[in-house]
Parts: structure tokens; C-alpha cells; sequence
């Protein structure tokens, strides 16, 4: 899914309506600023890694941002949220199954200062 959206970032091989309102002029900005190069190339980098089961840990810590920024830019009506909660839950079913490689960030550091 993430190494499909992000080539299509580039090669625009799925057509959408474009925004309309304050997502368009959002978009705009993104666009302008040359963000979404950055975000296409680290989706098909993380998509990448994902189907070729390597470095998943590092796959899913780049998809975080990605997933949770997508969820919360789409648009309010189910049609434009469905992809953003297939992803979300796509993200959190491989994110559970990799967690103890997580586990030593949530380690508190012993020690005196």
C-alpha cells in the first residue's frame, strides 16, 4: 500500500479529484515546499523494506509519521477516511507483531547523572 501511493506521488497512475477550500491551499503548500517529495520517497523506502521483511522495525518507525499524518489530513466523509484507517490498522497489526524491538525505548536509564 505505502510503496503503491508513494510511487504514485510520482507517476500519478491514480487519478483523484482535486481538493478544494483550505485542503487545496494546504496541499499547495505542501507542494510548494517540496514536503511531499520528501514523504513520497519515504513511503516507497519504508514500503520497500516492508515487503522485502527487512529492517521492518525501521520501516515502521518512518510509516508512523506518514500513517498518522494521513489519518488526520483526509477528509471528514468515510469515503476519503477508509484509506487512512486501512493503513492505520495495517501499520498497528505489523507494529504489534515487532514491538519487543520498541521495547528498549521505553527503558527507563539507570544511573546517576
Amino acid at each position: 500500500m505505502f510503496l503503491v501511493f508513494g510511487l504514485n506521488g510520482f507517476l500519478n497512475f491514480i487519478p483523484s479529484p482535486p481538493p478544494t477550500g483550505l485542503a487545496a491551499q494546504f496541499l499547495g503548500a505542501l507542494f510548494v515546499s517540496h514536503y511531499l517529495v520528501a514523504v513520497f520517497v519515504l513511503q516507497i523506502v519504508a514500503g520497500t523494506l516492508l515487503l522485502a521483511n527487512r529492517f521492518v522495525p525501521a520501516a515502521l518507525t518512518i510509516l508512523g509519521r506518514s500513517s498518522s499524518t494521513s489519518s488526520s489530513s483526509m477528509p471528514s466523509c468515510a469515503r476519503g477516511l477508509r484509506p487512512a484507517v486501512i493503513a492505520v490498522t495495517l501499520w498497528s497489526i505489523v507494529f504489534v507483531r515487532e514491538r519487543s524491538a520498541f521495547l528498549p525505548l521505553l527503558a527507563a536509564k539507570s544511573g546517576s547523572c
